[in-house]
């Protein structure tokens, strides 16, 4: 088991994963923080430097880089536009920017294509005309492909402090940034309410181009002693001509902590995510008490199965020691699901991983402090549920990861203004962060006929340890060497360790990689000045 430096088109094996390095990139200190796609005999990558942003392509079959351009986004009314994110949609490239304009409030969000040799048009296409109430909140866009790669589904979210009402705005493109469906909507709400909360929680796009929103709003009515929740997913629908469908999910005596979706070329939709227990005061304890599913038909937009799971002993002795299991605490409310995989059966698995944010106090005046931000991903539930939605077994990946990074405190606040619509719900590192550390953190989960494959970066003290309360925290990431964690249909696990550590192998980095089809994906691996591109397949 080796992950150590390669020759062009060298192989290495870990039980049935098998990793083809290609040729060594050229050493021009920009590091990959997104694998874009692959098209045309090409594969598409987004790297950076400080704030420089660069559009990397090479030749699919030896991985050799071609080109190397920059990417400098056209002003738009002689302001600068800030560079969001890029995107491949049926070939056709896009880099995606935005510029807020102080004197109108609105927030501005630009499409610009970009050339197969990496060159941008000089001129863009307005997707977003958002409107907002001030900078400070201007809110945030989020963006979600369709299966096919074929469409672009962005939301803009933001606060209207004076009206006490969130407005969200969610529109869907084609592969030419034509709008085919947009929507808009401000939600006024009684934040004078007890325990009061609004959330957007997730939002997905299926292989119809059906769009699909969950909305979460709860609080505690002190007269009645009692939870109120309203849990709904809003549909639009391309066959109804996308109008607007909301469909109710009733329940009592619980709090939905979090949620995240997926859709089924079956027609069905799920949802999964953590809840809370309530008191008979009807105030919630917040805590994790399990995991829920409730399954929708898209066509009936019927609520066809809802089950409450509550972790199992043995799950909560790993994770936080027996004398606290027998107690019947329950988990800190710091798992965010991370992935959401669909067995032959029907059934789910659930990847919830511990993530968590520390700011530091920054250092430096005004717009030149810098903030120290530590990014904590720990270990991982790992959940099988039944079809019908009930538990079938759960186990944890054990693994304590953590990195820093130092970034200008005024653009932390920018981003993170919108973190309150929890849309996505796990902890989103911002492209301009990745490069420095954080990408080496999280798992590359494969999963193919009932085994479930997962791939971290761990400190080589912890080889062979399956229990959470014996890991060594992952410390330098540069000198991580990978684990390999197995889990078979009855929730299993096999740890598998390289023989030997190899000195200056390539280190993979989880945070970064394209998932081509389920047993293929195209990685990235670096050891200080040495970064290769690679493809990682599971065998039959």
């Amino acid at each position: 088991m080796l992950f150590g430096l390669c020759s062009i088109n060298a192989q290495n094996k870990i039980e049935k994963i098998t990793l083809t390095y290609g040729a060594e990139l050229p050493d021009d200190s920009y590091k990959f923080v997104k694998i874009i796609g692959e098209s045309n005999n090409k594969i598409y990558a987004l790297a950076n430097k400080k704030d420089d942003f660069m559009l990397k392509i090479f030749d699919s079959s030896s991985m050799k880089q071609l080109s190397s351009n920059a990417i400098k986004l056209p002003e738009m009314n002689n302001r600068e536009v800030d560079f969001e994110d890029i995107f491949l949609l049926n070939g056709k490239l896009y880099a995606i920017g935005s510029v807020y304009n102080k004197k109108d409030k609105i927030f501005n969000l630009v499409g610009t294509p970009v050339s197969d040799k990496g060159e941008l048009s000089k001129n863009g296409t307005i997707l977003f005309d958002a409107e907002v109430e001030k900078k400070s909140l201007r809110g945030d866009f989020y963006f979600k492909q369709s299966q096919d790669e074929g469409a672009l589904l962005i939301m803009h979210t933001s606060l209207f402090n004076k009206e006490d009402a969130v407005k969200y705005e969610i529109k869907l493109f084609d592969d030419n940034l034509k709008t085919l469906f947009t929507s808009s909507e401000k939600v006024h709400f009684d934040d004078n309410k007890k325990d009061y909360q609004f959330t957007i929680a997730d939002f997905e796009l299926n292989y119809k181009d059906d769009v699909f929103l969950v909305i979460n709003e709860s609080y505690r009515d002190s007269k009645k002693k009692e939870k109120v929740e309203r849990f709904e997913v809003h549909a639009f629908k391309h066959d109804n001509n996308y109008t607007k469908e909301v469909i109710n999910i009733a329940f009592k005596d619980k709090e939905i902590i979090n949620c995240k979706m997926m859709s089924t070329n079956k027609d069905i939709l799920q949802l999964v995510g953590f809840y809370s227990s309530v008191r008979e005061s009807g105030r919630s304890n917040k805590e994790l008490k399990g995991v829920y599913n409730a399954t929708i038909d898209i066509a009936s937009n019927k609520n066809t199965n809802l089950k409450f799971n509550e972790f199992d002993y043995n799950t909560k002795v790993k994770i936080m020691g027996e004398r606290r299991a027998k107690k019947g605490k329950d988990l800190k409310p710091l798992y965010a699901i991370t992935s959401i995989i669909e067995k032959e059966d029907g059934g789910l698995i659930l990847l919830s991983e511990l993530q968590y944010v520390f700011v530091g106090q920054s250092q430096g005046i005004g717009p030149l402090a810098f903030t120290p931000v530590t990014y904590i991903k720990n270990e991982i539930i790992v959940t099988s549920l039944k079809a019908d939605g009930s538990h079938e077994w759960s186990n944890v990946v054990p693994k304590d990861q953590n990195a820093t990074v130092n970034t200008m405190s005024l653009w932390f606040g920018a981003v993170g203004s919108g973190g309150n619509f929890a849309v996505g719900m796990a902890v989103g590192i911002p492209l301009a962060e990745l490069g420095k550390g954080p990408e080496y953190l999280g798992a590359i989960p494969i999963y193919k006929n009932g085994e479930l494959n997962v791939l971290i970066n761990d400190n080589v003290k912890n080889k062979g340890i399956t229990e959470l309360d014996e890991v060594k925290s992952l410390g330098n990431y540069n000198k991580a060497v990978p684990a390999l964690f197995i889990f078979d249909q009855q929730g299993k696990l096999i740890r598998k360790d390289p023989e030997e550590v190899i000195k200056n192998e390539l280190v993979i980095r989880p945070g970064v990689f394209y998932r081509k089809n389920p047993k293929e994906y195209i990685v990235y691996s670096s050891r200080k000045k040495q970064d290769k591109l690679g493809r990682m397949i599971l065998e039959d």
